[in-house]
């Protein structure tokens, strides 16, 4: 009789137990980012200038750790790590609990941004190592779908807290973040283990990726491109109460679109980016959509009616939740194709710092840009975009040629020939 829990199945289930952890962790995070500001300065009493230091010195220490994380999921298994980090994760957010000043906040901050951002590259070799690369982009998609409706869910529970705005309702919140963190280690610790990576040869650096050029521009532009996450939590909230005459309703309304376009579809947009060609074009089209885009936000402030205002904006919004969904799939396909085998931890660790860096420098950024500028401002950010994807393309050519290069490459090939 056949082993019904052979690696071989467990594998073929990888995909769906990796979606259950995502939606684990995601409703309660969906809760606790609808919160924690309010609490840290309502409850906590924090300043909302030392929260916000606070949390772009943390994110910039996850960014760099994440790195390192991720070169340890490789060295030491990828299922071991995502789980240490998942529990990691739930502490930091356990921590949170206790903290009544400044420093404390600080130091959970750092460490909750720290697991995150390495809990992400050890998840992604996880996937790397279960799912068959032909089906990467597909379970990726899926895992965004998942993503999204699991916040949509926790900002709902998030918006009950704030709704009491009582002190209990708040830690209600924290201790369900942490709680969608432990199922998410138990989740991720019943997958297969995934062996690690041969440790590098002598003389070849620990830490590759901060060589790869090739690799890091693409890290650069993708984290370019991801200027888009400001703009429908924070830029353009501030534009329609400030520059346009719609309601101020049709902020929350079209949050709802994006997420509810993202679910449906994110997963069938991706299916058509099976190759690097593929992603390449995905891309260049993304930064072409998301200038036009732009171009119809920046009509808002021309005086239009409240009704007409509000149909341009949902024009504008349609626009760029499909240039979300193509840049998304090219992005994922982009990130896997070209890392190397055994360091898919560290080079998605690398790749996925673009993250954290859009959503720490973008809002400054973004905002210097449409705030201050005006229509214009919308003009010169879409042709960022347009630059972006357009040079995606040779970016990707040049990795590609750097790959074929690279000793293990030609190593492979002289093989093959041997053969």
């Amino acid at each position: 009789m056949a082993n019904t829990s052979s690696p071989l199945r467990q594998a073929s289930r990888a995909p769906r137990a990796l979606l259950l952890a995502q939606l684990s962790n995601a409703i309660g995070d969906g809760a606790f980012y609808v919160t924690s500001a309010l609490y840290f300065s309502q409850i906590v009493g924090l300043s909302a200038a030392r929260i916000g230091i606070g949390l772009t010195l943390a994110w910039a220490v996850g960014s760099v750790a994440g790195v390192w994380l991720g070169h340890l999921a490789d060295r030491r298994g990828p299922r071991t790590t995502a789980v240490l980090l998942a529990l990691a994760t739930a502490a930091a957010v356990a921590s949170f609990l206790l903290i009544r000043s400044f420093v404390p906040f600080l130091v959970a901050a750092a460490v909750y941004a720290t697991a995150q951002s390495g809990l992400a590259a050890a998840r992604q070799a996880l996937l790397a190592g279960l799912v068959e690369p032909s089906a990467r982009t597909e379970v990726l998609a899926r895992l965004q779908s998942t993503l999204n409706a699991g916040l949509a869910v926790g900002a709902g529970l998030g918006g009950l807290a704030l709704h009491a705005g009582t002190r209990t309702a708040y830690l209600s919140v924290f201790a369900l973040d942490a709680v969608g963190f432990l199922v998410c280690a138990l989740l991720l610790r019943g997958l297969p283990a995934v062996a690690p990576a041969p440790t590098a040869a002598a003389g070849e650096p620990r830490l590759a990726v901060l060589r790869d050029r090739p690799y890091a521009l693409l890290t650069l532009l993708n984290a370019l491109m991801l200027l888009r996450l400001p703009l429908l939590s924070l830029a353009l909230p501030l534009w329609i109460v400030q520059r346009t005459s719609a309601p101020g309703w049709i902020v929350s309304a079209l949050f709802v679109l994006n997420t509810g376009v993202v679910m449906l579809l994110q997963v069938r947009t991706a299916r058509k980016v099976t190759g690097l060609p593929e992603a390449t074009r995905a891309v260049g089209r993304a930064g072409a959509v998301m200038l036009a885009s732009c171009a119809v936000f920046a009509v808002t402030a021309a005086g239009l009616g409240p009704w007409t205002t509000v149909a341009v904006l949902v024009l504008g919004a349609a626009l760029q939740v499909a240039a979300e969904m193509r840049h998304s799939a090219g992005s994922w396909q982009i990130g896997f194709a070209l890392a190397p085998a055994g360091r898919i931890g560290q080079y998605q660790g690398f790749y996925g710092t673009g993250v954290p860096v859009a959503r720490t420098l973008g809002p400054f950024l973004v905002t210097a840009l449409l705030v201050t500028w005006g229509a214009p401002g919308w003009l010169v950010l879409g042709g960022i975009f347009l630059l972006v994807g357009a040079v995606t393309g040779p970016a990707v050519r040049w990795a590609e040629r750097a790959r074929a290069q690279a000793p293990e490459a030609r190593g492979a090939t002289e093989l093959l020939g041997a053969r």
